[in-house]
Formats: structure tokens, sequence, C-alpha cells
């Protein structure tokens, strides 16, 4: 195992990050419709009030995230800290990162007892890579939305149920950040074309974290 694997980056406000874990072992995270959809709502209820999102994909034993921390100055004071045992937790950093923690716990949980299974659900930490630069976001979104057909789970990723690319076409207020990956891409021709011919592995593939 290289040593990039092991190294796990700070969750830094006001930054992007691709974020991703896999089932222990390689096992699945999702076994049921219901699962994927069960997922995103624990998602939302632990997260979104600390973090942006542009492109998710779920598949069956893995999972994308491209998220951006928000400033913790325009949060509400109670959203600041969080009790941790006997500790309070103020940084930035920590509060991320638990709230990472109580999001996968609350998952395995109704996942174990679905399937009624022991051990850990999902690797030890999940991994992040910082996006530092504009091809890169470009490229990971495309990578991200396209890794159903890349992994053979699905033909065509653009109808793939369980990921972010379509939604982000679909004019209905939601907490995925629509208008600006849009406006990102140009327009949605632009966002379509990007995906279908214009998308490069190539260049991010040294920063991907699927090893």
């Amino acid at each position: 195992m290289s040593l990039r694997q092991h190294y796990y980056p700070p969750l830094l406000e006001n930054t992007y990050y691709h974020i991703y874990n896999r089932g222990n072992n390689g096992d699945n995270l999702f076994y049921r419709p219901e699962n994927y959809v069960y997922f995103l709502r624990l998602f939302d209820y632990y997260l979104t009030a600390y973090l942006e999102t542009y492109a998710f994909c779920l598949l069956p034993n893995h999972f994308h995230l491209l998220i951006r921390i928000k400033n913790f100055d325009t949060l509400p004071e109670p959203a600041k800290r969080l009790q941790h045992g006997l500790k309070v937790l103020e940084t930035p950093e920590a509060v991320i990162s638990e709230q990472f923690r109580r999001f996968f716990i609350a998952y395995a949980k109704a996942i174990k007892k679905q399937e009624d299974r022991t051990g850990s659900l999902f690797e030890k930490n999940f991994r992040r890579k910082a996006v530092t630069s504009d091809r890169y976001f470009t490229n990971l979104i495309a990578y991200i939305h396209r890794n159903p057909q890349l992994h053979g789970i699905w033909p065509d990723f653009q109808s793939y149920p369980y990921s972010s690319y379509e939604r982000i076409l679909i004019p209905r207020q939601t907490n995925l950040r629509k208008q600006e990956v849009l406006n990102w891409f140009g327009s949605e021709e632009d966002y379509r074309s990007v995906h279908t011919s214009g998308y490069s592995y190539r260049t991010i593939v040294n920063l991907t974290i699927e090893e």
C-alpha cells in the first residue's frame, strides 16, 4: 500500500474535496433501491448544514462525492460545536469529521440490521482529495458521473439512477448545486458534451482515490 493511500488531508473551510469510501473487504454498501435513497437522506441530515454538494455517484460497493466545506463563520452558532463524549468539538476539521462519522455510523447501523450482519460496513477511513485546479474540478465531475459505466455496472452512465448526472439537469430546487455546475460548464449542451466526448481521465488519473 502506498504512502498516498495513508494520507488523509484535513477538511478545511472553503475547500473542495473528492470524498470516497467503499465497503469493507469490497462488500456491498447498497443492497436495495431504498438503501441508496436512505443514504442520501442521511447525508443531507448530517452534512448539508456544513457543506455544498456538486456531484455524487453511489455504486453497489462504493461512492463518490464532490463537495465544498462551507465557511464556518456563516453557520449558526449551535452548528459550530458538537458534544463528543466529554469533549466539545469546535474546530471545523473536528466538527466535519464528527458529522461524517455520525453519518456513516447511522447508515451502517441500518444496513447491518437489514442484512443481519456484523463487523464494519465501511473501510475504516474515508478518503479525500482536495480539488486544487479548474481542470481537475471539470474532469472530476465527469469522472464521478461516468463511474457506473467505467466499472461495467451500467451500460450508459447517463441513465444510471443513483448519480447526480441527470438530477443536475432537472430544474427543481434541491441541496445539489445544480445551477452552479451548469454555469461552470457554460450550458447544458456543454455539460453533456464534456461528459460524452470532452472528458479526459488521463488528466486526473494521478488524483483519483480508488487505488
